[in-house]
């Protein structure tokens, strides 16, 4: 069957009755915000344990009846095919896949998307309809009403990535509803288009020069997660594409100024790098989630962790 992402991110009457959750698309702040939202679903209602899979091949479910549930948690996976599908579907275990858009996920979502033991999420970019729905969500959350020509503005100037989307409404929601007004919105939404994801282009800067603009660009811990899921996007790129061809086609149109520095990064990457960016951003999310968000320190080792695994 298929979901919503909007219906699981807003918790709107979505049960965590499936053993597969097939997240799609090409939206990769959506597909990460599903992927976290379903499994803290699981986490409230149950006591489990999260392992990552990069093949189902040859795999075995040993989990007991009346141990903790199993989650297994897949970006890449080996050995996904319909036998291998309706294998871990009838297993006590349930199985998370997050695959961008390709002709390997077209096969997978067309055998799983009528299984009524599988949820398949497609995820692209926000459009009107749903940003209405979050943006309503978070009103009737925080109890904040707001008049209707600052909610349209809102509307129109929000970005389209979830992520993004998500930080500027809670810095705008951070002010005391009697500031909430377009002067101090426009301000708010231009700061985050003042050069924070420009950072990452500095990759190959001296460290004392990464260490100057970063405290110059990253100033609360708000700017620390806005850049943090914005490394993340492109560090994912790198790792999901096997050549420079399909990395190349990847490479967001807006960023045509940078098209050139982004593709001789790629080409500083192999497998091992790969992997080591991989734990990198896996031991940075276990901090995120540990601590609600990243501190400043933290964000900058972040960045300059990304540049040794670069360089080296």
């Amino acid at each position: 069957m298929k979901t919503d992402p909007i219906r699981i991110i807003l918790g709107d009457n979505f049960l965590i009755d499936k053993r597969v959750y097939f997240i799609n698309g090409n939206e990769t702040t959506l597909m990460e915000k599903v992927s976290q939202s379903i499994l803290e679903k699981y986490r409230v209602n149950k006591n489990i344990e999260v392992s990552k899979i990069d093949s189902l091949e040859n795999f075995i479910d040993q989990t007991g009846l009346f141990e903790n549930q199993k989650i297994y948690l897949s970006r890449n996976c080996k050995g996904v095919n319909e036998n291998s599908l309706n294998k871990i579907i009838k297993s006590n275990s349930v199985f998370i896949f997050i695959y961008e858009n390709s002709q390997k996920s077209r096969l997978v979502k067309k055998i799983l998307i009528n299984n009524n033991n599988a949820c398949v999420v497609d995820c692209y970019e926000l459009d009107k309809d749903s940003k209405i729905r979050i943006l309503n969500k978070y009103l009737e959350e925080g109890k904040i009403i707001i008049p209707r020509d600052i909610f349209w503005f809102l509307i129109d100037k929000l970005d389209n990535r979830y992520a993004f989307l998500e930080s500027s409404l809670k810095k705008i929601f951070e002010l005391d509803q009697h500031e909430i007004n377009i002067e101090n919105i426009t301000k708010l939404l231009s700061i985050d288009e003042s050069g924070k994801e420009k950072i990452f282009f500095s990759l190959l800067k001296k460290n004392g020069e990464i260490v100057n603009i970063y405290r110059e660009k990253i100033i609360s811990n708000s700017d620390v997660n806005d850049f943090y899921y914005y490394c993340r996007y492109l560090c994912q790129m790198i790792i999901d594409c096997n050549n420079q061809e399909e990395y190349i086609n990847k490479i967001p149109k807006y960023l045509f100024r940078e098209k050139k520095f982004l593709i001789s990064i790629y080409k500083k990457f192999n497998l091992k790098k790969k992997k080591q960016l991989i734990n990198l951003i896996s031991s940075t999310e276990k901090s995120l989630r540990q601590e609600s968000g990243l501190s400043l320190i933290s964000g900058l080792r972040f960045f300059l962790g990304i540049k040794k695994i670069t360089v080296s």
